[in-house]
C-alpha cells in the first residue's frame, strides 16, 4: 500500500495503546478514521486528540466480542465514509491464571475478545474490501503466538490462533484476492494497559512461582498486579512507535510485522530451539536490557 491518504481504516481497541496511536498517525496521514472501543472515556479521549486534523472521524462503542455488533458495523461505516480500505483488529485482553484453576468466565471474556473478535470482523469486512485497488487486514497476534510461557494458557491460545488463521487468510487472498493485503502483527512488550486490566486476583498472581510471564520483559518480578501493570506500562515501547512499525510494515506489505527487539529475539529462540527455547532465554534477555538501557541513557542526553 502505497498511502494511506483518503482512505477509510477502522480501529478496534482505539481507545489507548497502540489502536490510539495508529488512529493519531493515520489521520495525520490523511486517512479518515474510525474508531471502536468498549470504554466510552478513553474512545472519546482518542475522538478528541484526532480534531487537529482535517479527516473525518466517526466513533463506536463496541464490545468486539458481541457478533451482533460487529456485524452491523460495516454498514454503518459505508454509510457515513462511503467504504472501507483497513482494518485493524487490535483489541486484546489478558487474564493470568494456571488453566487448571481459570474461570471459565475469564477463559470466555479473553477468547471473545483476542480470538472471536478478529474472526467476526474479519468475516463482516472482507465483502467491503476485496475489490477495493488497494486494502489491507491487519490482526494483532503477539510474541506470545509465537512462544509460550507457563501462566497465559487462553492468552496463548488466541494469539497463536490468530496467527495461523491470519497466515491461512493471507495464503487465500494472495491467489485470489492479491489486492487486499493481510498481516499479522507481533509486538513483544509494548507499554499499554494490558496487564493494568488483566482480570486476575492475587492468589493467581502468586501462583506463578518461577514468574517467568511475570519478569519475561522486565528485571525484577513485580510483587503485585498493580506494581506489574505500573512496570509493563512504563517499561515497554511507547504505543506510538510501535503504530508507527506496523504501518509502515503495511506499507511495505510485510506478512508479519515483529515490534521491538525483544519480539524478535524471542522469535529468533524459537527457530533456533524449536523444543527448548526457554533454556536460550537467559543469554539473549541480558542483550535485551543492555539495549534498553541503551536507550534510556541516550534519551537523558
Amino acid at each position: 500500500m502505497k498511502s494511506f491518504k483518503e482512505k477509510v481504516a477502522v480501529i478496534t481497541g482505539a481507545g489507548s495503546g497502540m489502536g490510539r496511536y495508529l488512529a493519531v498517525l493515520l489521520a495525520k496521514d490523511g486517512a479518515d478514521v474510525v474508531l471502536c472501543d468498549v470504554n466510552e472515556t478513553t474512545l472519546n479521549e482518542t475522538k478528541e486528540m484526532l480534531r487537529k486534523y482535517n479527516v473525518s472521524v466517526s466513533s463506536h462503542l463496541l464490545d468486539v466480542s458481541d457478533k451482533d455488533a460487529i456485524e452491523a458495523l460495516p454498514e454503518k461505516v459505508i454509510e457515513q465514509h462511503g467504504k472501507v480500505d483497513l482494518v485493524f483488529n487490535n483489541a486484546g485482553v489478558t487474564t493470568g491464571s494456571h488453566f487448571k484453576d481459570m474461570d471459565e468466565d475469564n477463559w470466555d471474556w479473553v477468547m471473545g475478545i483476542n480470538f472471536d473478535g478478529v474472526i467476526n470482523s474479519t468475516r463482516a469486512f472482507i465483502p467491503h474490501m476485496i475489490d477495493r485497488p488497494e486494502a489491507a487486514i491487519v490482526n494483532t497476534s503477539s510474541i506470545f503466538g509465537m512462544v509460550a510461557v507457563p501462566g497465559q494458557t487462553v492468552y496463548h491460545a488466541t494469539k497463536f490462533a490468530v496467527r495461523g488463521f491470519t497466515e491461512s487468510l493471507a495464503m487465500e487472498m494472495a491467489d485470489t484476492n492479491p489486492n487486499l493485503q493481510i498481516h499479522c502483527v507481533h509486538p513483544g512488550h509494548i507499554g499499554t494497559n494490558i496487564a493494568a486490566d488483566a482480570r486476575m486476583d492475587d492468589q493467581d498472581f502468586n501462583e506463578d512461582e518461577e514468574g517467568v510471564s511475570r519478569s519475561i520483559f522486565t528485571r525484577n518480578a513485580p510483587k503485585s498486579q498493580e506494581e506489574m501493570g505500573n512496570m509493563f506500562k512504563e517499561g515497554g515501547m511507547h504505543p506510538s512507535k510501535a503504530a508507527q512499525i506496523i504501518l509502515n510494515g503495511v506499507k511495505k506489505n510485510k506478512s508479519r510485522i515483529f515490534i521491538g527487539l525483544d519480539a524478535k529475539l524471542l522469535d529468533l529462540s524459537q527457530r533456533l530451539f524449536p523444543k527448548h527455547y526457554h533454556k536460550s532465554w537467559p543469554f539473549f534477555m541480558p542483550l535485551l536490557m543492555i539495549f534498553r538501557d541503551k536507550k534510556q541513557l541516550k534519551s537523558l542526553d
